[in-house]
């Protein structure tokens, strides 16, 4: 017998069985909370269950987690692409606004999407170096348009305690995003 054969599922519902778990693991820990990763997972096993053959899927969890991957990436566009527009970086040199990546742009060619494309991939892998109270500030404040009083209230922490993690997220994605921003400039 075929060794491939072997470890690979017979049907959806033992996919199902092997992978539901490591994969809620995979996307919960991208996502800022459990309902966010339910959802995704959900769309992960419907896109599955749409495909004719599971046998021509040639690696089932190389499948599972680039779906997810993309489910993760299409969420945090869908939800936070205007929030994000208002977003504004700042350096000594002066200001860097976000607005021209995120927002869409009927005139579009194929190298302004790739680039947005590369900037929201860039922003979701910064944003998942930072530690999970950090990276939660960062998304409540910038992404969902909490404020940091709110947020403060939400997590019973102190305000002051809500401004530094913030501020360290914010150095952080700076850091991070500079030499994307620094690309984009010399294009």
């Amino acid at each position: 017998m075929d060794d491939h054969l072997v470890t690979q599922p017979a049907s959806i519902v033992d996919t199902i069985r092997q992978y539901s778990k490591q994969l809620f693991g995979f996307i919960r820990g991208k996502v800022p909370s459990n309902e966010d990763a339910e959802d995704i997972s959900q769309e992960v096993w419907y896109q599955l269950s749409k495909v004719v053959d599971l046998d021509e899927i040639e690696s089932v969890s190389g499948w599972l987690y680039r779906v997810a991957r993309n489910k993760i990436t299409d969420r945090f566009r869908k939800k936070n692409a205007e929030a994000l527009a208002d977003f504004i970086y700042q350096d000594e040199d002066g200001d860097f606004n976000f607005r021209d990546i995120l927002l869409p742009d009927t005139s579009a060619t194929p190298e302004d999407i790739f680039f947005k494309e590369l900037f929201w991939e860039e922003l979701l892998s910064a944003l998942n170096e930072l530690p999970e109270n950090q990276r939660n500030v960062f998304i409540w404040n910038e992404l969902e348009d909490l404020t940091l009083q709110e947020i403060a209230n939400k997590t019973n922490e102190n305000l002051k305690t809500i401004i530094s993690r913030k501020g360290y997220a914010v150095k952080h994605l700076r850091k991070r995003l500079q030499n994307l921003y620094n690309e984009l400039n010399n294009l």
